[in-house]
């Protein structure tokens, strides 16, 4: 019968401890083997973060967009000046000269090939 667990024998008394054994189970369940393991629980903060970094970025467009929008809506000036810069409108009588920076001159070049 000796024979038989002569094995746990040779394992150190503080890894026969089943308080510890116990503590190593449960640590390695939760960091590994549960649904809501820490793995996946960093993965879900890390995408969480960018989320609100990307609410935050909208927040902010729609803020701005609906300040553009009561200008437009207030003044005919601001509007035909939106007109003119966005849509490159011209009067009957009017020439339109573009001129673009380098970087505009590249997106547009890119964006016709």
């Amino acid at each position: 019968m000796m024979q038989r667990f002569k094995f746990i024998e040779k394992i150190p008394p503080v890894l026969r401890n089943k308080y510890l054994l116990t503590l190593i189970i449960f640590a390695v369940w939760i960091l590994l083997l549960d649904s809501n393991n820490l793995i996946s629980r960093w993965k879900e903060m890390k995408n969480l973060k960018k989320l609100k970094a990307e609410k935050e970025y909208y927040v902010r467009r729609i803020e701005e967009d609906k300040r553009k929008l009561h200008e437009l809506k207030t003044s005919d000036r601001n509007l035909e000046k939106f007109a003119r810069e966005q849509y490159r409108m011209k009067k009957p009588d009017e020439d339109l000269y573009i001129i673009l920076s380098p970087q505009e001159d590249r997106r547009i070049t890119r964006e016709t090939n």
